[in-house]
C-alpha cells in the first residue's frame, strides 16, 4: 500500500458515495486505500460498509464511540491504523476535490518535504466554498492571528487551519500530538520541524448536508491555539496591560496637573509605544530577534503602526469623552484592550517576520567578510 486517504467523518452519510467515487478515479494508477474515522451518531457507519462493498479500492471504516481528541484525534486514529508510507488527510463533504490528490502526492514524493499543504491562499488558491462573507472573515482572521502566535514555525505555509495535507508517516511523531480540536496539520506544523511545501487548491462548496462549523468549535480552537503557544501571546498581553496601567496613570496625572487630555493622551501613548517595544525585545520576542529585521527596522515599523493605531484610536476616545458617557482614563483603557489584537498581529507577522533564507544567508556573508577584514 503507498498511500492511505484519511477521512474524518461526522454524520456525512449522503456524501460517501461521491467522495469514493471521485477518490477512486483521481488515485487510478496509485496503490491507494481509504479509512473513514467516524464519530456520527447516525447511519453514516452502514452508508460507509455498502459503499466499501462496491469499491474499486479497499475502503475501511474505524467507527468510534469515544471520539477522544474530536476531529483531530480521529486524523491520529487513522494514521495509526494505516502501514502506508503516506496519508493524505481531507474532509468527507467534498470541498477539498479528490482530483488534487495526485499533485500533493507527486509533490510529496519529490523528496525534499515531509508534508505538502493544500492551500486555498497561495497562489492560484480560492476559498470560494466558504459560505458567506463572514466566514471568509473569520476564515482569515483566524490564520492571520494564529501565524502571529507562530511566526517561525509556521512561516512556509499561507494555510494553516486547512485540513487537506499530505504527510510522510514515518516523519511525524504521532505519539507526539495530542489533539484537542480539529486543526490537527496545526498541531503537526507546531510541535514538530516539518519541512512544508504547498499546492493551491479551490475550497468547493459541500456536496451534501450542512457544515459543522459551531461556536463551540470556534471555542475548541481558541482552547487549542492557548494550549499549543500560551506563552507568547499571554507575555505579550501581560506587557500590553502594564502599558494601559501606565498609559492610564500618565493621562490621570497630567490631567490631574491641568493639562487638557489629548496632549496628554498624545504623551502617554508615545511613553507606552517605546516602553512596550523594548519591554517585548526583552521578553515575549527575545527568540525571534536574531532571525528578524535589523533593530533600527524593527523600532521604526512598531513605531509607526502604534502611532497610526492611536491615530485613529484618540479621535475613538475624544468622541466617547465627548458623550459624556467615559472619563478619559475609562476611554483610553477600553480602546487600549481593542486594539490588542491588532498590535500582535502586526507585531509577529511583520515587526518579527523571519526574513527569507536568502536574506539570512547575506547577512551571515557580510558578517563573514567583516570578521576577515584587517582591523
Amino acid at each position: 500500500m503507498q498511500l492511505t486517504i484519511i477521512v474524518p467523518t461526522f454524520n456525512e452519510g449522503p456524501n460517501v458515495a461521491e467522495l469514493v467515487r471521485r477518490v477512486e478515479a483521481a488515485v487510478s494508477g496509485l496503490d491507494a486505500e481509504i479509512i473513514f474515522v467516524d464519530d456520527s451518531t447516525d447511519d453514516t457507519p452502514a452508508v460507509i460498509e455498502r459503499v466499501a462493498a462496491e469499491a474499486g479500492l479497499p475502503v475501511r471504516c474505524i467507527h468510534r464511540t469515544d471520539p477522544a481528541g474530536g476531529l483531530g484525534g480521529a486524523v491520529v486514529a487513522g494514521a495509526a491504523a494505516s502501514t502506508a508510507p503516506l496519508c493524505l488527510v481531507m474532509d468527507g463533504d467534498l470541498q477539498h476535490p479528490p482530483e488534487v490528490i495526485p499533485e500533493l502526492v507527486a509533490r510529496v514524493l519529490t523528496g525534499d518535504v515531509d508534508l505538502v499543504v493544500a492551500s486555498r491562499y497561495a497562489g492560484g488558491g480560492r476559498a470560494a466554498g466558504l459560505s458567506g462573507w463572514l466566514r471568509h472573515a473569520v476564515s482569515r482572521t483566524a490564520t492571520l492571528v494564529t501565524k502571529a502566535m507562530f511566526p517561525v514555525r509556521l512561516r512556509d505555509t499561507s494555510d494553516p487551519m486547512t485540513g487537506f495535507f499530505v504527510f510522510v508517516r514515518e516523519r511525524v511523531d504521532l505519539s507526539a500530538l495530542r489533539p484537542t480540536g480539529f486543526k490537527i496539520l496545526l498541531e503537526m506544523l507546531v510541535v514538530q520541524p516539518l519541512r512544508i511545501a504547498e499546492v493551491p487548491f479551490e475550497f468547493a462548496p459541500r456536496h451534501a448536508g450542512s457544515s459543522k462549523a459551531t461556536l463551540r468549535q470556534g471555542l475548541r480552537f481558541v482552547h487549542q491555539l492557548a494550549h499549543l503557544r500560551f506563552g507568547l501571546m499571554s507575555g505579550f498581553a501581560v506587557i500590553g496591560a502594564i502599558g494601559v496601567v501606565v498609559n492610564a496613570l500618565i493621562v490621570w496625572g497630567l490631567t490631574s496637573l491641568g493639562m487638557d487630555w489629548l496632549p496628554a493622551a498624545i504623551i502617554a501613548t508615545e511613553v507606552t509605544i517605546i516602553g512596550n517595544f523594548a519591554l517585548q525585545e526583552l521578553s515575549v520576542f527575545r527568540d525571534l530577534r536574531h532571525d528578524a529585521r535589523p533593530l533600527p527596522t524593527r523600532f521604526g515599523l512598531a513605531f509607526a503602526f502604534n502611532n497610526a493605531e492611536a491615530v485613529v484610536r484618540i479621535p475613538v476616545v475624544y468622541l466617547m469623552v465627548d458623550s459624556g458617557r467615559f472619563t478619559a482614563v475609562l476611554a483610553t483603557v477600553i480602546t487600549l484592550a481593542v486594539a490588542f489584537v491588532a498590535r500582535f498581529t502586526f507585531q509577529s507577522l511583520v515587526v518579527y517576520r523571519p526574513r527569507s533564507a536568502a536574506a539570512r544567508r547575506a547577512t551571515a556573508d557580510t558578517r563573514s567578510v567583516d570578521a576577515r577584514a584587517p582591523k
